[in-house]
């Protein structure tokens, strides 16, 4: 008499993709929708400085999460999670970019003599003008077609510049809250923690 069949385990299983796509959309737009409802259904102070702060640090955390990828992946086992590191990496970017916005337009109203000038003078400008820079080559070449046209190793030699991406962010807001320093500092802590992690699993390799 034949055995039953067994359900599949859980670990070669597929996970629901698509599901998971629709919740990271979700996830990766609420802070927008939500800094929408605080403008215009809440008393704000200081609209600017909440656009700016929200999406900078916005920006930030979703960079974190596509520099964590590799270290859950590598725990974990589950390598499809490598399928959003490249959702979440562009909208890091549509974050940063509206930050950038925010300041060019609000604080200088995109007059470029007065950027460049700020630029010169403050550091933390320079530094968060760079890093936004340096994410426009990884933004620009996420596509499937780039990875082709530039070969695998190159791409990956390229989007390394996350990390330095990464230090320069946090150091922008470092250098910038001036005073209170306990929120950059948290945010130094676990781009710390992340860069330790790939030291290691890169000793390990």
């Amino acid at each position: 008499m034949a055995s039953p069949s067994l359900p599949p385990s859980s670990a070669k299983r597929k996970p629901p993709i698509r599901t998971l796509k629709v919740l990271l959309w979700v996830g990766a737009l609420a802070p927008l929708a939500l800094l929408g409802y605080e403008l215009l259904f809440s008393f704000v102070v200081d609209p600017v400085e909440l656009i700016q702060h929200r999406t900078g640090t916005t920006a930030l955390i979703l960079l974190f999460i596509t520099l964590a990828n590799t270290p859950i992946r590598r725990i974990t086992g589950l390598n499809w999670m490598v399928k959003f590191r490249r959702p979440i990496g562009l909208f890091a970017f549509l974050y940063s970019t509206l930050h950038a916005f925010s300041y060019f337009v609000f604080d200088h109203s995109l007059n470029i003599s007065e950027i460049w000038e700020d630029v010169v003078e403050h550091p933390w400008v320079l530094v968060g003008f760079l890093a936004f820079l340096l994410l426009i080559p990884l933004a620009v070449t996420s596509t499937g077609g780039w990875i082709r046209r530039m070969g695998g190793k190159r791409w990956n030699v390229l989007h390394k510049l996350v990390y330095p991406i990464a230090l320069l962010g946090v150091l922008h807001f470092y250098w910038l809250v001036k005073v209170d320093a306990v929120e950059p500092i948290i945010y130094a802590s676990i781009l710390g923690a992340l860069l330790v992690l790939r030291f290691v699993f890169r000793k390990a390799s």
